[in-house]
């Protein structure tokens, strides 16, 4: 039984009100700006009152993009593209991820843990290191301003392989050879006991995989050379490129409020199964 003491209650409990308000104090002072006129966002110190430009300020940057000197594409454009991106990235890191450690776990070939050790390593050549090759491919196969461009270079993923086959590799051995007796293919085996009973690891790489693909800015910045295939994170940042007396800060900080709630929701959403997923000790 666990002794309840109330100061250290009461500590614990300031702790946590403390760290949240230090978490949500910049959303908020965000939320306010994205609020207020350009004028109100643009004063010093920034009002800590809801403006009145709210339904105005959001309408604008979704449909038409933010107005004066800086140019830019409507945030739902920019938002759907990003949102195309995690998500193909998301799906085929999993998906490839899961099917090339099914493979080495499963099947006996020549050279398999070869071939593991070949992908273990490329963890140290990320995207950043190799970028100027991987550009010259893609660009020599015409994906600039693609959504292939953008999403197949970065979809192989060897730390997701490298979790499932850890994982596949506690399945127990009688799964698979009572599967086999009853006539069960290897696909109809991955479909029908691996999937299942890998769904919350897959759950909690969705997640962070997601998050990764939403957050791409680099990669991006070399492929997309047209704004009508920017993601929101280079679109955040070409409205904020223009020096202080161009920024409409109002605007600028609804863009980053849009841009922080898909990823957000799906944290929210898959928050219990995510955190199944990382701390489960069956796992």
């Amino acid at each position: 039984m666990i002794e309840r003491r109330p100061i250290l209650d009461a500590v614990s409990h300031l702790v946590l009100i403390i760290g949240a308000i230090i978490v949500i104090f910049p959303l908020y002072v965000a939320f306010i700006a994205s609020t207020q006129t350009a004028e109100q966002s643009a004063m010093s110190p920034l009002s800590l009152m809801p403006g009145t430009e709210l339904v105005a300020n959001y309408k604008t940057v979704l449909t038409q993009g933010a107005s004066g000197q800086v140019s830019s594409p409507p945030v739902s454009r920019m938002l759907w593209i990003s949102l195309v991106t995690a998500l193909v990235i998301a799906i085929g890191k999993i998906s490839i991820s899961m099917l090339s450690a099914f493979a080495m776990v499963y099947f006996r070939f020549r050279g398999r843990n070869l071939f593991f050790w070949m992908i273990f390593v490329t963890l140290m050549l990320p995207v950043e290191v190799r970028i100027t090759p991987t550009y010259q491919v893609v660009s020599d196969f015409g994906m600039l301003n693609t959504y292939a461009g953008l999403t197949v270079p970065l979809i192989a993923s060897a730390t997701a392989t490298f979790l499932f086959r850890q994982f596949f590799l506690t399945v127990p051995d009688e799964l698979a050879e009572a599967a086999r007796i009853d006539g069960a293919g290897p696909l109809r085996f991955l479909k029908d006991v691996l999937w299942p009973l890998s769904r919350t690891n897959v759950i909690a790489l969705f997640v962070i995989m997601f998050i990764y693909g939403w957050n791409q800015y680099l990669w991006p910045l070399m492929i997309a050379t047209e704004q009508t295939m920017y993601p929101i994170g280079i679109g955040i940042k070409t409205l904020i490129s223009g020096g202080d007396s161009a920024v409409e800060w109002n605007m600028v900080m609804a863009t980053m409020i849009l841009a922080m709630l898909p990823p957000g929701l799906v944290v929210v959403v898959m928050q219990k199964w995510f955190v199944k997923g990382l701390v489960d000790s069956e796992k």
